[in-house]
């Protein structure tokens, strides 16, 4: 592959020997002590190479992330079971992820990171399933009248991620039933067991 920016062409070598250095002192560093400098020196080239390919340092762990070089897992919903069965299922698996030991430096530097470059917390976030993967699921679960026309699946979505993004920046002992209470309380009246407020129960008598 190679690339102009400002005239100048971009070896495939080159490139991923950048790309690996960055991912390297990332996941040894961390992102606040990441540096030009640093990466430059560690796949051999001179730091005005990256800045001609790459403006800031959150652009090189973007495209780290896109090459796969960094956080390589991919969590897909399952579709084979209830609405909250496979939400649950989902849940654990990125979980369990979340809370290895070795991921939890990595994963906070990402996080750090996103908050530089959305595109990496975009990457993430389509990492652990959450975006394109989690939509379909809940569309589905609208098809099966699971889920409500109405139901909000953008902000459904953006719960579910937020309690992991929380998990990672505060970590918390869990228990076996956490994923289930969370995946409970964010479906709440729209998820398949909730009662409608609007509609009118039946009178006892």
């Amino acid at each position: 592959m190679t690339d102009r920016r400002g005239g100048a062409p971009r070896s495939e070598a080159a490139r991923l020997a950048i790309l690996r250095a960055t991912a390297d002192l990332f996941l040894r560093r961390g992102f606040a002590q990441l540096s030009i400098e640093g990466i430059a020196a560690e796949a051999g080239v001179g730091k005005q190479t990256i800045y001609r390919w790459w403006p800031t340092k959150s652009d090189l762990v973007a495209e780290a992330l896109l090459e796969g070089l960094l956080m390589p897992e991919h969590v897909v919903p399952r579709f084979g079971g209830s609405l909250r069965e496979d939400l649950v299922h989902w849940m654990r698996t990125v979980m369990a992820f979340v809370d290895d030991p070795q991921h939890d430096e990595m994963l906070k530097s990402l996080v750090a990171a996103g908050t530089v470059n959305p595109a990496i917390g975009e990457r993430v976030r389509d990492n652990l399933g959450a975006d394109a993967d989690l939509v379909r699921r809940l569309e589905q679960g609208v098809a099966d009248g699971e889920l409500p026309a109405s139901a909000p699946i953008a902000s459904l979505v953006e719960l579910l991620i937020g309690a992991i993004v929380l998990r990672i920046v505060a970590r918390s002992d869990a228990d076996g039933g956490e994923a289930e209470r969370l995946v409970d309380v964010v479906l709440g009246r729209y998820g398949p067991t909730a009662t409608d407020p609007a509609e009118p129960r039946e009178s006892a008598h």
